[in-house]
């Protein structure tokens, strides 16, 4: 299971686009025989529910290495409807579109299927997006993502990124009233906004 043509975290072809998640499902809703193959798969303990632990178990990077504690208590918050710390075949349905949505987007800018994406490829990713960033601020992202080596960020690490920029982002939106760019934030409320967006 490692990054490659055509590269799924699960090691099958597949896609696909959920929206983050929503409602409980209804009783009769019924779950994709393939979320349900890998939800079987990943689910070690057979207890029904997924936590972070067996997430990053199953899923691999470009580098050939787990996907990041960071990433998979990220990804399993974001779709986790009743805070347990876990998620159900329901809610990893959802996980697995969304991983899905976010690789396509990810291979998109790997050009070279090197499992990883340079300084340049994430300043066209977040253009496309519709962010402006700075050439020393992608800089300053791709140093957090790639602590070692400072040169390029792994698709764990991208889905990370885009959340975390997509909710700091909605979290200004809301105190940007005036729409002008610029916020005035108390102490409190910048600490309940950082907390709150990252996991």
């Amino acid at each position: 299971m490692s990054y490659g043509g055509g590269y799924n975290p699960y090691g099958q072809q597949g896609g696909g686009y959920a929206a983050p998640p929503g409602a409980f499902p209804p009783q009769n809703a019924q779950v994709s025989p393939q979320a349900h193959q890998w939800f079987a798969m990943v689910d070690r303990d057979r207890s029904g529910h997924i936590n972070s632990t067996e997430l990053k178990a199953a899923l691999i990077n470009g580098r050939g290495q787990n996907f990041s504690d960071n990433a998979c208590k990220l990804m399993i918050s974001m779709f986790d409807n009743d805070a347990s710390g876990t998620i159900d075949v329901y809610e990893f349905e959802k996980l697995y579109n969304y991983i899905n949505q976010w690789l396509q987007v990810f291979k998109t800018y790997d050009k070279d299927g090197s499992g990883h994406i340079e300084e340049s490829e994430l300043t066209q990713a977040f253009t496309q997006m519709g962010f402006r960033f700075t050439p020393e601020f992608i800089n300053f992202l791709v140093k957090k993502s790639d602590p070692q080596n400072h040169k390029e960020v792994s698709v764990d690490q991208f889905i990370v990124l885009c959340v975390q920029i997509q909710r700091f982002t909605e979290a200004f939106r809301q105190r940007d009233t005036q729409q002008n760019g610029t916020i005035t934030i108390g102490f409190e409320d910048f600490l309940s906004v950082a907390i709150g967006c990252s996991y």
